[in-house]
């Protein structure tokens, strides 16, 4: 076997992985809302540490911070656009090691895009359960934690972690990086 279809080779098998994660990411947050609704919904927030934090369901047809409300269209077109940015992104970025957390984002982002996004369209809102009341944080779920914690991850890795000739591998190259180790 050549370099070239070793390399192909990695990658196709790192784009099936991903999927898997982006899939199991979504049925776990699938599940939790499953289980908020059948044991939350139309009861008294579970209170786990008292006037701290809490399960509280809430259907959610906003999106963070309750902006956009019933904007369904805005919604799926931010879906589309999201995977199409993810899909270019994660196919420009390296297959070597260093590079892995950024992958590791593009999937959780993806996770929690399309976890929220089957809420919207089998319920056209999505279920919301963890209540920070200490700090009275918005009601959120698993999704937008994937979500939150990929974006700053994503930040603190762009600004930080990685060397700008690092980056511009992905984001000024015109070809995708295909060295794998």
């Amino acid at each position: 076997m050549n370099m070239n279809s070793q390399i192909s080779g990695n990658r196709k098998k790192n784009y099936i992985m991903a999927l898997a994660f982006v899939i199991a990411g979504v049925v776990l947050d699938q599940f939790t809302k499953s289980l908020a609704a059948a044991h939350l919904k139309g009861k008294n927030p579970f209170v786990i540490l008292d006037g701290v934090f809490e399960l509280q369901y809430l259907e959610n047809r906003g999106a963070a911070f309750g902006l956009f409300q019933n904007q369904h269209l805005f919604f799926f077109a931010s879906v589309v656009l999201m995977t199409v940015a993810v899909i270019i992104f994660y196919g420009r970025v390296p297959m070597e090691k260093k590079y892995f957390f950024l992958r590791a984002c593009a999937v959780l982002i993806m996770a929690g895009a399309y976890g929220n996004c089957i809420d919207r369209i089998s319920h056209k809102y999505v279920i919301d359960f963890f209540y920070f009341k200490l700090i009275n944080f918005p009601i959120f779920n698993v999704a937008d934690i994937y979500v939150t914690a990929a974006t700053f991850l994503l930040f603190f890795l762009i600004l930080f972690y990685y060397k700008e000739e690092e980056l511009e591998r992905i984001f000024h190259s015109g070809k995708r990086c295909g060295r794998a180790d």
